[in-house]
């Protein structure tokens, strides 16, 4: 491995280390259990600060490429076809935590009037107008420069579907893929993705979580063709994926030929400097269907979430399902794409995640 920073790139010199060392981790350059360059050596390479080496390395150790052991340095993490189960652990030892909204974390209302009134003197009367069945290419292209901007996800306008929340989404999915798949959830996990699944008559199966996602042995066993999989902080376990895990995930779709649903529900407000690779954006051609909402990052009154199709299934989407009118009316769409663009949504994340660093700390 050659380390070096392009002094050209408006890509910070910490997130070109993180990409490269990641990289290399991946590509079985180091494999599991090696040892990693130390901060010292890496920075004299690659002729920056040790301060910048170390931010990179503190990346990958959230994420779960490397682990950092005391007075011996970093070591990889990273099981590019783990298939052994990770814990027997039942689901009633997995520890649960209460993420109960907090009044912090609510967008500031003052911004959100202000934005309203601006929405309603550039749009006008155009406002009443009923929405294109998919959503407003507006706030398609918004979201799109959000995603890339955000969480590293590539996509066009024509993949996204906008909707009226998460739980109108899971609906449009089984009436998508169809009833007659068995569908396999977290276990345990929010409550109302199985009973959507079940009001629309698909059969579910269960998956126990372990400690980073669900067990390999559930994976295994499961007859499911569809995965619903909440990798960021699953609700209630408070489970979140290690990128092995995410790998595990792809391979077992692909090996299947099964499509993930990734439902990204407060990803937004993690901790960490950098947010999590996706698994859509690990595997964007073909065997993810990614979800998010502004539900928890605006206010729980904003039922309003999206939906991001890999290509292959766009066509097939918009000749089953393309003749639903979109369930959000256009002035919510206009007035997120005002949020989305003029900076202030990404201002809020940031202060929010600012904040939640200083609690941990």
């Amino acid at each position: 491995m050659k380390c070096l920073i392009d002094l050209n790139s408006k890509e910070a010199a910490y997130m070109q280390i993180y990409k490269k060392m990641r990289d290399d981790i991946v590509n079985s350059v180091y494999k599991f259990g090696e040892k990693l360059p130390s901060k010292r050596l890496l920075s004299e390479e690659a002729n920056c600060s040790v301060i910048t080496i170390e931010h990179a390395y503190a990346i990958l150790c959230d994420e779960g490429y490397v682990q950092s052991r005391q007075r011996s340095g970093y070591f990889v993490s990273y099981k590019k076809n783990d298939f052994i189960p990770v814990t027997n652990i039942s689901p009633a030892a997995v520890t649960t935590q209460s993420f109960a909204d907090s009044n912090d974390d609510t967008f500031p209302f003052s911004v959100y009037a202000k934005t309203m009134r601006i929405v309603i003197s550039k749009y006008g009367d155009k406002l009443l107008s009923k929405s294109p069945n998919l959503g407003c290419d507006e706030l398609k292209t918004a979201i799109c420069n959000y995603l890339a901007r955000s969480k590293g996800i590539t996509v066009e306008k024509n993949q996204i579907i906008i909707g009226s929340g998460a739980e109108y989404l899971y609906g449009l999915i089984v009436q998508f893929l169809g009833r007659d798949k068995m569908y396999g959830i977290e276990r345990p996990s929010y409550d109302k993705i199985l009973s959507v699944y079940k009001a629309n008559g698909a059969e579910c199966d269960l998956l126990k979580l372990g400690t980073d996602g669900i067990l390999s042995e559930e994976l295994e066993r499961t007859n499911a063709q569809v995965l619903h999989i909440t990798p960021y902080r699953s609700y209630p376990s408070g489970v979140t994926a290690s990128a092995s895990k995410r790998n595990e995930y792809i391979s077992w779709a692909k090996k299947r030929n099964a499509i993930i649903i990734e439902d990204d529900f407060d990803s937004e407000f993690t901790i960490s400097t950098k947010h999590a690779d996706t698994v859509f954006s690990l595997e964007p051609i073909e065997h993810v269907v990614y979800i998010n909402t502004f539900t928890k990052t605006i206010a729980p009154a904003m039922r309003v979430g999206y939906m991001v199709l890999p290509q292959k299934l766009v066509a097939s989407f918009q000749n089953k399902l393309g003749f639903y009118y979109c369930t959000v009316p256009l002035f919510e769409q206009y007035l997120l794409t005002e949020l989305i663009n003029n900076g202030d949504f990404e201002r809020h994340i940031n202060r929010t995640r600012r904040k939640r660093r200083r609690i941990i700390k």
